[in-house]
């Protein structure tokens, strides 16, 4: 039997996966099961932020493990205060809590907006406006705040209290904030939902207007942040700092972790007793977290992000298949003129290169380490596809 015939026979069919059966990473490539390599212009959609089993973090994650594998959060590790002071010196934010997953991260600011309205005003100020073509997760709070119609099916009843505004559309903003809204949750780049930039003239609005009213402002930055965009978050290209920012995909280079950080006036909201997870924190994830911090904030790597950024855009924008290019930094959308987005992902796939899709773009998330040498390799295979 062989390995796809052994999965399917007792994994929940829940995913469209391809035909590939990755054996080994290294750097930015993979193998499969015969030997075939691979150049990953996908990262496990964002998740290997340096790449396949880089030398210093897995060193790192490896020493972890024969120290300590985890711990009760009922006590404490000095692995997980490092990383929380690391990451909230980096990020400028107050405090952080730690769980496995973006969703994970999205719950717990969803449950944070709610409590300080709640503490400050009482009930019936529990609503949260999220944009139209967002996605926030798949658990059912996440998946009631994600603003797709195609993910709001089969598990009814949807939670209650999330109102949809479409982005860059202040006029609607406007008209939908009311007295009932507790917060306003963006993502700077809708990922899932087509590698969407928001507009700066927007975000000002949603900033001002939530600053007027004491509404607070989440920024889901699942994808964006962590270096992806050229800077540790998104946000900072818009000069704003949201009251609650999520992280998690390139947080840990490929351990599970998701992180919700608060700024001061947030950092209080969750009590003894009103949140927790088993596994956040745990001291693997932190390990590697401090691994990948110590990487992105050293010397000069942002900016070669943005070169790197900058190099791909300028290829493609010679193609002639590509429409369009959107996003912001290593985190490129791709729009194509006549040709079908998962068949371009299926053939690139056939000749040894790693995409992904968003809606009807391609969707390109490679390690924020790869070479030079690499994306050329890689850009190759794309462009030769696009244009026969």
């Amino acid at each position: 039997m062989s390995t796809i015939e052994k999965f399917n026979e007792h994994v929940v069919q829940s995913y469209g996966r391809f035909p590939l059966v990755i054996e080994k990473g290294f750097e930015r490539r993979c193998k499969d099961e015969d030997g075939k390599e691979y150049i990953d212009f996908g990262s496990g959609i964002g998740t290997n932020s340096l790449g396949f089993c880089d030398e210093k973090w897995a060193d790192a994650v490896c020493a972890q493990v024969r120290t300590l594998q985890h711990s009760s959060n009922y006590y404490y590790t000095a692995v997980q205060a490092e990383f929380a002071g690391r990451l909230c010196e980096v990020s400028g934010y107050s405090a952080v809590f730690f769980g496995n997953s973006g969703a994970e991260a999205n719950e717990c600011a969803i449950k944070t907006a709610r409590k300080y309205s709640f503490d400050k005003y009482g009930k019936g100020r529990h609503n949260i406006i999220t944009l139209v073509n967002s996605f926030h997760g798949r658990t059912m709070a996440t998946i009631s705040a994600t603003g797709q119609d195609v993910f709001h099916n089969y598990f009814f009843p949807f939670l209650e209290g999330f109102i949809n505004v479409q982005a860059n559309n202040t006029e609607d903003l406007k008209e939908k904030i009311d007295d009932s809204v507790c917060a306003v949750m963006i993502e700077y780049v809708q990922g899932e939902g087509g590698v969407n930039l928001l507009d700066k003239d927007f975000v000002d609005a949603v900033f001002e207007i939530c600053a007027e009213k004491d509404i607070l402002v989440i920024a889901d930055e699942v994808q964006t942040g962590v270096g992806r965009t050229g800077k540790f978050l998104a946000g900072e290209y818009f000069g704003r700092q949201a009251d609650i920012t999520t992280l998690a995909k390139g947080i840990a280079g490929g351990v599970p972790m998701g992180a919700c950080l608060m700024n001061e006036k947030c950092k209080g909201v969750l009590t003894k007793g009103t949140h927790a997870s088993t596994f956040g924190g745990n001291p693997i994830a932190c390990a590697g977290g401090l691994a990948v911090l110590d990487r992105i904030t050293g010397e000069g790597f942002l900016d070669e992000v943005c070169r790197k950024a900058e190099y791909i855009r300028n290829t493609l924008g010679k193609c002639s298949e590509v429409e369009a290019l959107s996003g912001l930094g290593l985190m490129i959308g791709i729009s194509l003129k006549t040709k079908n987005a998962a068949e371009v992902t299926a053939k690139c796939l056939g000749k040894g290169l790693l995409v992904l899709t968003a809606k009807d773009k391609i969707r390109l998330l490679p390690p924020l380490t790869i070479s030079y040498s690499e994306i050329d390799d890689g850009l190759k295979i794309l462009i030769e596809i696009l244009e026969e």
